[in-house]
C-alpha cells in the first residue's frame, strides 16, 4: 500500500517534526517536566490588632494542608482580648481575608477591631450597644471585623460581598468589615 503526500503536507510534517525536536530538545536542557508544576499553594497574612498592639505575620497555609502552629497562634492572636479566652477560629474566615488581598492586589496589614468574643464578653456589649448579636458568628470562632491598611473599607466590603463566602456588615462610621464564615447576607 503506497501514500501520496501533497507538498504542503510533507512540508507541515517537516515543520511539525522540526519544532517537535526543538520541543524535546528544550525539555532535555531545561530538566525534566516536574520542574513545569505550577507553583505551591501558601497562604500568608499579617494582622495588628487594634487593642492589644500586638503584631502576627504568618505562613497558616503549605503544601495543600493548614499549618497548625500557625492556627495555633491564630487562635491565640485573635483571643477575646477582654477575658483572654481563646477558641478555635475557622480556618476559612483567613481563607476569606486572603482571597480579598489576592483579590485586590493588597499587600497590607489587616488591623483586627474584634474575632473571638467569650459569652460573657458578647453580653456585655450587646447591652451597651445595638449592633451587637445575641448569636453573634464571634462567639463561634467564625468571624473577625477587620480594616485593611491599604485598602479603602468601603472597597474591602466590595470585594467580601463579591466573594459570597458568608456574612459581611459595613460599619461606615467605626471604618472596619465585619467578616464570616456563616451563611451569605450583608448588612
Amino acid at each position: 500500500m503506497s501514500f501520496y503526500l501533497s507538498g504542503s503536507i510533507v512540508h507541515n510534517l517537516s515543520l511539525m517534526n522540526r519544532t517537535y525536536r526543538q520541543l524535546l530538545l528544550a525539555v532535555l536542557l531545561l530538566g525534566p517536566l516536574t520542574s513545569l508544576r505550577p507553583a505551591e499553594d501558601v497562604r500568608q497574612l499579617s494582622f495588628y490588632h487594634t487593642h492589644t498592639s500586638e503584631k502576627l505575620s504568618v505562613t497558616y497555609f503549605t503544601d495543600g494542608q493548614y499549618v497548625a502552629s500557625s492556627l495555633a497562634e491564630l487562635n491565640h492572636f485573635l483571643r477575646d482580648f477582654r477575658t483572654g479566652d481563646v477558641t478555635e477560629m475557622d480556618p476559612g474566615v483567613f481563607d476569606i481575608l486572603f482571597e480579598i488581598q489576592q483579590a485586590t492586589g493588597s499587600t497590607g496589614t489587616f488591623e483586627v477591631i474584634s474575632a473571638y468574643r467569650s459569652p460573657a464578653t458578647n453580653e456585655m456589649l450587646r447591652s451597651n450597644s445595638g449592633g451587637v448579636a445575641r448569636n453573634s458568628q464571634h462567639l463561634l470562632g467564625t468571624a473577625i471585623d477587620v480594616r485593611l491598611t491599604d485598602l479603602d473599607t468601603s472597597k474591602l466590603r466590595d470585594v467580601a460581598l463579591e466573594l459570597q463566602r458568608g456574612g459581611v456588615g459595613y460599619y461606615h462610621e467605626s471604618d472596619f468589615v465585619h467578616v464570616d464564615t456563616g451563611r451569605v447576607r450583608q448588612w
